[in-house]
């Protein structure tokens, strides 16, 4: 008969199944079934409980290079030379337990050296949320004994070995210069709004101990930076996807993912953790917004004849309504005879917001660009939006502009500046850039949401570029 064990114990170890002699229900270990047992119970007592004995519980695509199994005396990397590990993977795949596992093991295990430790996230918020003070953050594991304590204001982790971390925002590429580390976790690379410089700053910082390593998790994309780094000699892949790790996520979650992206291009991107390059019917490919990208440099937004702000409203509000598509562009031309030429300077766009709130963002970002005007959709919601914006800042220039035709009719234009070369994005967009790479009609993009993003991504470039107004004008200074 066969007993399962209650919530929160071990089950029985293949292998290990002990003899019972038919005159006694106790069971009776030989030797090396002993040394076996007392094993495993020092390994779990050692990490500080059952949750905390990875070694134990991580799955395959989790182990690093040289991962040392609980029940081994192996030494670590196995003499394998490796700098990068990249775990790719769905939502929800595992990905930030592990990395902040292999932190965990390289950082703050009994016995480490010290080390400097670099997390680099999508924004500081990430870090502090996810990396460090999620679930799965690296406060979270281990013997309470051995985890880190954090530091708010200085954005620091200290290990009570001595090995230290930084917190670094991909926003904020220059803010690695001057710094120098022996190993990094980059989370979310493919989310970062400056990916290359950011990336290239961390791979100068780390330059100290004998052999510096980093390990990526992210949900891919196909973008070049990444596959400039799983080309790499020193990269091991790593793979994942959201049903290897079902057990772990709320069956409410599976289904609701499995009904809206199962199926679909950007399903098997954001579940399966494929690199998906082109969605078939496509306006836009990844090559062409490539083409597109540019640096983001200071004063950008200054330099431009005409700037502004692209607001698409939601048509309800509240936690699950779609979200608010707020886009900033700009137009510039260098040289009068040539052709003029849009540049995307920001995506503000936010789920969530209640009309104010949304009108608040885009005036927020009518200051902060020193915008031409807010140009906002007013098929949702006709007059309101006018309405709300003006509750807001009665100042703010405004103009309504109201849909005639199809989503994809109206796109097509703006498809067409960038294969012509007339649109920059100045440095990543990624949630634009994946809703502008896997939008083919009218009807919703993948995961039941309206394309907000790109919707207005389409009103600023037809205003700035298309429109019968969008005759070129000499910004004041």
């Amino acid at each position: 008969m066969t007993t399962t064990p209650p919530e929160g114990e071990a089950t029985p170890i293949s292998g290990t199944t002990p003899n019972v002699s038919p005159a006694s229900s106790t069971p009776s270990f030989d030797a090396d079934e002993r040394e076996l047992l007392a094993r495993l119970i020092r390994e779990i007592n050692r990490e500080g409980g059952w949750r905390n004995a990875w070694r134990l519980l991580a799955r395959a695509d989790q182990r690093w290079p040289g991962f040392v199994p609980w029940h081994t005396d192996e030494p670590e990397d196995g003499g394998r030379d490796w700098s990068t590990w990249l775990i790719l993977g769905g939502r929800g795949a595992g990905k930030t337990r592990a990395g902040a596992e292999w932190i965990r093991w390289v950082a703050g295990r009994r016995g480490a050296d010290p080390v400097r430790v670099a997390l680099v996230a999508e924004a500081y918020a990430d870090a502090r949320e996810v990396m460090i003070e999620g679930p799965s953050g690296v406060r979270s594991l281990g013997a309470a004994d051995a985890r880190p304590s954090y530091e708010p204001s200085r954005r620091r982790l200290i290990w009570p070995n001595g090995s230290i971390g930084y917190c670094f925002s991909a926003e904020d590429p220059d803010g690695l210069r001057g710094h120098q580390f022996d190993v990094a976790w980059a989370d979310e690379l493919c989310k970062w709004r400056y990916p290359e410089e950011t990336w290239s700053n961390l791979q100068l910082a780390l330059r100290l101990g004998e052999r510096p390593r980093q390990t990526v998790t992210t949900t891919p994309r196909p973008m070049k930076l990444l596959k400039r780094i799983m080309a790499s000699g020193g990269t091991v892949v790593s793979r994942a996807t959201t049903h290897d790790n079902a057990a772990n996520l709320a069956p409410a979650f599976l289904s609701e993912i499995a009904a809206a992206y199962e199926g679909t291009a950007l399903g098997r991107q954001e579940l399966l953790g494929e690199i998906v390059d082109d969605v078939a019917g496509a306006l836009w490919t990844w090559d062409m917004i490539e083409a597109a990208r540019i640096a983001a440099t200071p004063g950008l937004a200054a330099r431009m004849d005409r700037v502004v702000v692209a607001v698409d409203p939601p048509a309800t509000a509240g936690p699950k309504a779609d979200e608010c598509g707020i886009v900033v562009a700009g137009v510039r031309s260098d040289d009068p005879a040539a052709s003029r030429e849009a540049v995307v300077l920001a995506d503000w766009s936010a789920g969530g917001l209640s009309p104010r709130g949304w009108a608040e963002r885009a005036v927020a970002a009518l200051h902060e660009f020193d915008a031409d005007r807010i140009v906002v959709e007013v098929n949702q919601g006709g007059d309101m939006a006018q309405a709300v914006i003006a509750q807001v800042d009665p100042a703010a220039p405004v103009r309504a502009v109201r849909a005639t035709r199809g989503k994809r009719l109206r796109a097509e234009p703006v498809a067409a500046l960038y294969e012509q070369a007339r649109v920059r994005h100045a440095g990543a967009f990624p949630r634009l850039e994946d809703q502008m790479t896997s939008f083919v009609g009218d009807a919703s993009s993948p995961g039941g949401r309206s394309p907000d993003r790109l919707d207005a991504l389409v009103w600023a470039l037809t205003d700035l570029m298309l429109a019968p107004s969008s005759a070129p004008t000499v910004r004041g200074l």
